[in-house]
């Protein structure tokens, strides 16, 4: 579905990311794990449009999308969460998810993809009426991800969806993950978090200083004796 090859990208003067190659399959879910800085979340801007990247090809279901612009991008089928959530604070749930069904095509089956968002998190139907800035940390990335989920997104895009949560909230929302990959979703997730994440993704690629140092299985990955050393501490 999406394929990176030697993708290059950064700010201004600042290269983040030296000739990252990965690839994410139609129902899959990914994660690209790494320590703080390594340019995680600048490899999902560049894929949802919010930054250019600077050499490479970025590929959607055949499609090379280098260039367009971030609306185009979402258009294609790509949804993006980003980190500390940047939902709506003064408009309610529902209005929050309202504003993810904005393309056309989206628009038209609003009912249908609201459901299955409240189907996947009840407690947003219980608080479809109230404020999104009055909702505690874990319901915002609830809502943030049923937000996205509106579009109906080929693939969905997650930025460190643990960060700044209780640890509880973390569990609740790395089920959540499963339970999407276990629906159907594909789902590439950038996360600090390395020993959860794993333990409910596919595969996964360790990015560090921009590049890819390894990749492979999530099992794999997780008993991997480097990656237990330097990202589970044992």
């Amino acid at each position: 579905m999406l394929t990176l090859a030697n993708l290059s990208a950064g700010y201004g003067s600042f290269q983040a990311l030296f000739g990252v190659s990965l690839e994410v399959k139609a129902g899959e879910s990914v994660a690209v794990i790494g320590p703080n800085g390594a340019g995680k979340t600048t490899l999902l801007r560049a894929i949802s449009g919010l930054i250019p990247a600077t050499g490479g090809d970025l590929v959607m279901e055949g499609r090379r999308c280098n260039d367009l612009p971030a609306h185009e991008v979402t258009a294609l089928g790509i949804a993006h969460v980003p980190e500390g959530r940047r939902l709506f604070p003064r408009l309610t749930v529902e209005d929050n998810l309202r504003m993810g069904a904005f393309l056309p095509a989206a628009r038209a089956r609003f009912a249908e993809r609201l459901e299955r968002v409240y189907a996947l998190f009840p407690r947003m139907k219980e608080r479809r009426a109230q404020m999104a800035g009055t909702l505690s940390g874990g319901e915002q990335q609830m809502c943030a991800i049923g937000r996205a989920l509106m579009s109906g997104p080929k693939l969905l895009l997650l930025d460190e969806p643990s960060a700044g949560l209780a640890p509880l909230v973390v569990q609740s929302i790395f089920e959540v993950v499963r339970r999407m990959s276990a629906e159907g979703y594909t789902v590439l997730v950038v996360e600090q978090n390395v020993q959860q994440v794993l333990r409910v993704v596919d595969r996964a690629y360790l990015l560090e200083t921009g590049r890819i140092h390894a990749s492979g299985r999530a099992a794999e990955l997780l008993a991997d004796d480097a990656v237990r050393r330097a990202y589970l501490g044992m």
